[in-house]
């Protein structure tokens, strides 16, 4: 096991990995933006170190500085946390040349997964079922239209490099194609750096689900049960749960297996080690890949909270080269929880809300846990992505969990901005979402001001 970490990273996330790390007995060292300066995760490592300003160019994703942060301080191992630089297999093989390792991915798996739609063909033809769609980029209007045409309408646009939502437009028949191929080519070149985009088949209200994978570096991968990510605004996740209502209680059995053997066939087909996510499309009866992420998800907490695993734990063990002793038959199921992610937004027009926490009082209560970047007096600022903290709650069943996360979000008191708990209660409280009927549509037609 290596001896120092640094965290690649910021806010909650950034603090989790610190309370695993030192809980394993290893430094921790954080680095920050200037915007960062004064919020917990930088405290609370046993070195700081200042990246640079606040655009996250200059910090966040600022390898040299990074490295150099990392050198200066004798860290041996790097965790990127998600986002910024953690599926960027530059940064990986950049760790690597300097010694230090990397808590992730081979960097040569996180190439296979970059571009989407040649991971697409990678894992179709290990037998995974894929979202029907082109095999290649597109190089212009009028090849995506034959390609619609053959798909048949709607259609999905999105960039082969992007993730998150970013590059992704649905289109019902070709003027409106037209249009959203040249608005995915214009916005994957400005997020990613270059314009590739591809189609698939637009399924109007899929479940999204996903599978946990952890894989080590002598060959032994497992899945870790399934996640429902269905509630989302704008391809945005809002609330995460595991298990799926669609498997809960033992139901539906013999898909579920199809789902994880699928799962662990794409990992392999890309080499994978590590701590990593396939996501897939439910519709119709039938699951459908739709990307790999090569990182810890934000939602990982539920998995944790209902298979017992320490998958942060896992990471930096499987990192250092030990072997992963959970077998699959050891993944069990315990209970459920859901995940809320609290954003400083408005509730109903959704607009970012930054500024000062001038009260910030967590909930408490059995099944709760707060996975937070913010104390009060901290200043949520603009540069980056809005989210304040994690709720996630956990029960004996779904019912207690809903039961319990309405009461702890209800006693979450947060002024001096606004924030996305009434979007989360009146989620909550909708019957159809207490029924778990979910799909990605919900939000458009369910749980209104």
């Amino acid at each position: 096991m290596f001896k120092k970490l640094l965290i690649a990273n910021r806010g909650e996330i950034s603090r989790r990995i610190n309370t695993v790390a030192k809980g394993m007995g290893l430094s921790t060292v954080a680095v920050y933006s200037d915007a960062d300066a004064e919020l917990p995760f930088v405290r609370e490592a046993d070195q700081a170190v200042r990246l640079g300003p606040a655009p996250a160019k200059d910090s966040y994703l600022n390898i040299s500085a990074i490295l150099e942060a990392a050198k200066s301080t004798g860290a041996d191992a790097v965790h990127p946390g998600y986002g910024f630089v953690s599926e960027n297999a530059e940064f990986a093989n950049a760790c690597k040349d300097a010694g230090i390792t990397f808590v992730g991915p081979p960097p040569e798996a996180m190439l296979r997964m970059k571009d989407k739609s040649q991971a697409r063909k990678l894992v179709a033809a290990a037998g995974v079922p894929i979202v029907p769609g082109t095999e290649d980029v597109l190089p212009d209007v009028a090849s995506a239209l034959a390609a619609a045409e053959s798909i048949g309408y709607p259609v999905l646009c999105k960039a082969a490099g992007g993730g998150g939502g970013i590059g992704m437009a649905a289109a019902n028949n070709p003027a409106e194609l037209e249009k959203v191929f040249r608005q995915c080519t214009d916005r994957a070149k400005a997020a990613f750096g270059r314009e590739g985009v591809y189609i698939e088949r637009y399924f109007p209200a899929p479940r999204h689900i996903e599978v946990q994978i952890l894989g080590d570096h002598h060959g032994h991968l497992i899945h870790c049960l399934e996640r429902e990510c269905s509630i989302q605004r704008r391809h945005q996740k809002v609330v995460e749960e595991a298990p799926s209502p669609l498997f809960a209680d033992g139901r539906n059995a013999e898909l579920a297996q199809k789902l994880f053997t699928a799962a662990t066939t794409a990992a392999k087909a890309f080499g994978y080690a590590n701590a990593g996510t396939v996501e897939f499309l439910y519709s119709d009866g039938n699951i459908y890949f739709i990307e790999m992420n090569a990182r810890l998800q934000v939602e990982h907490p539920v998995t944790e909270l209902t298979t017992g695993l320490d998958l942060i734990g896992w990471q930096l063990r499987i990192a250092s080269g030990e072997k992963l002793t959970v077998r699959q038959e050891d993944v069990k199921r315990r209970g459920a929880a859901l995940e809320f992610r609290i954003y400083a937004e408005d509730p109903v027009k959704f607009f970012p809300s930054p500024g000062p926490l001038k009260v910030y009082q967590p909930p408490t209560g059995e099944g709760v846990r707060l996975d937070s970047g913010y104390a009060e007096g901290n200043t949520v600022t603009p540069n980056y992505d809005p989210m304040i903290a994690k709720l996630i709650v956990s029960g004996a069943t779904r019912d207690e969990a809903i039961e319990r996360s309405i009461r702890a979000l209800e006693g979450f008191r947060i002024e001096g901005i606004k924030t996305n708990i009434p979007l989360h209660l009146r989620i909550l409280k909708d019957p159809v979402f207490r029924a778990g009927d979910l799909n990605t549509r919900f939000l458009e037609q369910h749980a209104k001001p």
